[in-house]
């Protein structure tokens, strides 16, 4: 099994659509390193597994403890270490907290969001070694509302500036997230390393989704988001099943118990 290393991910450009997933812990992590070039240990895990109400509150050491569970259970996929809000506010600050989560955590890249306002951090980090993915449109971190943007030119021009400015700043990928199919189309068409779609585009080079949303574990919905399973009523009903059994006193059976 070949690791996927960066110079792979920029190959994709325009070729074979990327595939990009979330993961928090090992065994998912272990289930998408066979399909998945791109693991992001996203900071959407405050929400998934933490219910808060924003990714804001997740903390580093947070970050640190799911995207050890994960790299540790992969062999395959580009691990992406989603940076948390307030960790990269200054160049300096960014490459001392980048720095140690790629030593705790071995992965293989870090992920900021912003536009313009970070394009110096990202060229600084880059110069260092820090392979960075960046995100423009929607960012959590700066807003708590799901808002399409893009819909006007003066929204339209600012992200597409935002998208140049990071590419020519280093980023060896870039996270497009709810924006119009016209603007991310554009993106794509006019920098030169993948963009990668959550929202966005199929006219990206590549598409990601929070994986308890896409397995139907979580109760986001959204327009972009698609359901390949309802994995929260397969646990409800096997609970259901287990507290039957337990009344009925069906479990623990004779295969259940040890006996000298």
């Amino acid at each position: 099994m070949q690791k996927i290393k960066i110079e792979n991910i920029l190959k994709r450009k325009g070729k074979n659509p990327l595939i990009c997933l979330t993961a928090y812990s090992s065994p998912i992590a272990e289930i998408l390193d066979k399909y998945c070039d791109i693991i992001l240990v996203g900071d959407s895990v405050g929400m998934v597994l933490y219910g808060m109400n924003t990714t804001k509150k997740v903390k580093f050491e947070t970050m640190i403890l799911h995207a050890k569970a994960v790299k540790n259970s992969t062999k395959r996929s580009l691990v992406v270490f989603d940076m948390p809000h307030n960790t990269y506010s200054n160049k300096f600050l960014a490459y001392k907290n980048a720095k140690r989560a790629m030593k705790l955590t071995k992965c293989d890249a870090i992920k900021i969001e912003g536009g313009k306002k970070i394009s110096n951090t990202v060229r600084y980090l880059t110069k260092k070694g820090i392979p960075v993915m960046g995100h423009v449109g929607l960012m959590p971190q700066h807003s708590l509302n799901f808002i399409l943007k893009g819909k006007n030119s003066a929204q339209r021009k600012k992200i597409l500036e935002d998208a140049k400015s990071l590419f020519k700043s280093g980023v060896f990928a870039l996270v497009i997230e709810c924006v119009v199919e016209s603007l991310a189309r554009e993106i794509t068409n006019e920098i030169s390393v993948p963009t990668i779609g959550i929202g966005a585009s199929k006219y990206c080079d590549g598409q990601i989704l929070v994986t308890d949303d896409m397995i139907g574990l979580s109760n986001f919905h959204a327009r972009f988001v698609k359901k390949y399973s309802d994995i929260r009523k397969t646990i409800e009903k096997s609970v259901k099943s287990y507290c039957n059994d337990v009344r009925q006193k069906r479990f623990p059976s004779s295969r259940n118990v040890y006996k000298f």
